[in-house]
């Protein structure tokens, strides 16, 4: 199982030197997020750093970029990164698309599906010489003059992961991607019987297999040394949960188990502002059904038992430790 640090600062002047940190710690992969700045300028500087670890987006915003911006984007970074460079998307909600970057969101799976193929062929035009002409729903490209065509890079067109909860986007990572990020709100449970079954759906349209696609999954992880951190991790990530909770479009994976009405619980008290007092409704099995809990020492064995046949690579999800550096005794673990 692959192991991924997800890097939420954007400092340019010291963001090179931790990639490189993280690289030395054993990590197979680096993210940065869209969040607060952009999320592909870290990746330059992490390239220049580092020489093996996995470079990509967790994520980056598709819909408010072209795939002619997205393809030059992933050939410049795959080019000098030397073929690490892994271009990680996700459609946002539509509140986000329509108010704050003011485009359009319009059957998301069904766009973003074209919005990828559309990259690709971009990428094939540049790599294989093939004439383009993509013409779709969203998107038409037809012109490329050799002033414009950068040429092959050398080591292939980048993977494309892509995050998805429902499972029409989950049909579409498994039809056109390379990889897919579970949503951290996610459950073995709900994992088994509606994630894996939607992409095998999508793997079957593209005529291919598991074998073809990796799973990336951001793991909630509960541990601490005292008394003291256990308690601050395990409210820390209640809340966390009880955050996704209440978004009405999670509630299926709770529904899964038989909680809806947690959902209708969550969802009232975060209309009122009761986030501490929401993360109070987490009960223990909730918790243990979205989260792995133990010492240092047992997360290796207790996520690979659970999670060790289903996912390729996992990120620990812990609001209450966030910077991948600390993680370095867990990550040694793993490497055993």
């Amino acid at each position: 199982m692959k192991i991924d640090a997800t890097v939420m600062t954007a400092d340019l002047g010291t963001i090179g030197p931790k990639a490189q940190r993280i690289e030395d710690m054993g990590y197979d992969g680096f993210y940065t997020a869209e969040t607060k700045h952009d999320p592909f300028f870290p990746l330059i500087l992490a390239a220049e750093y580092t020489e093996r670890i996995d470079l990509g987006t967790a994520i980056a915003v598709a819909f408010p970029r072209s795939p002619m911006h997205l393809a030059n984007i992933g050939h410049d970074l795959q080019r000098f990164s030397e073929g690490r460079f892994i271009l990680g998307l996700g459609s946002q909600i539509k509140a986000h698309i329509e108010k704050r970057f003011s485009s359009t969101f319009d059957r998301p799976a069904a766009r973003m599906r074209e919005l990828i193929m559309a990259t690709r062929a971009i990428w094939r035009t540049w790599e294989e010489d093939e004439p383009l002409r993509f013409e779709g729903d969203f998107y038409r490209h037809t012109l490329m003059t050799p002033f414009f065509n950068p040429g092959p890079t050398g080591y292939g067109s980048p993977r494309i992961f892509l995050a998805a909860v429902g499972e029409k986007m989950t049909e579409v990572a498994g039809e056109v991607c390379d990889g897919m990020f579970v949503h951290g709100f996610t459950t073995e449970k709900y994992l088994r019987e509606t994630t894996l079954p939607a992409i095998d759906r999508g793997l079957a349209r593209s005529g291919r297999g598991r074998s073809d696609i990796e799973l990336a999954f951001p793991t909630f992880i509960v541990t601490g040394e005292t008394d003291e951190e256990w308690q601050k991790a395990e409210a820390a990530v209640r809340e966390q949960i009880a955050f996704y909770g209440s978004t009405p479009s999670y509630r299926p994976v709770l529904e899964a188990h038989g909680w809806g009405e947690v959902q209708d619980e969550l969802n009232a008290l975060s209309k009122r502002g009761g986030w501490k007092e929401m993360g109070k409704v987490i009960t223990d099995d909730i918790l243990d059904a979205f989260a792995v809990r133990g010492s240092a020492s047992e997360i290796p064995g207790l996520v690979l038992a659970r999670y060790g046949e289903l996912v390729n690579r996992i990120a620990f999800y812990a609001p209450y430790r966030t910077d991948p550096e600390q993680w370095a005794d867990v990550v040694a673990g793993f490497k055993k």
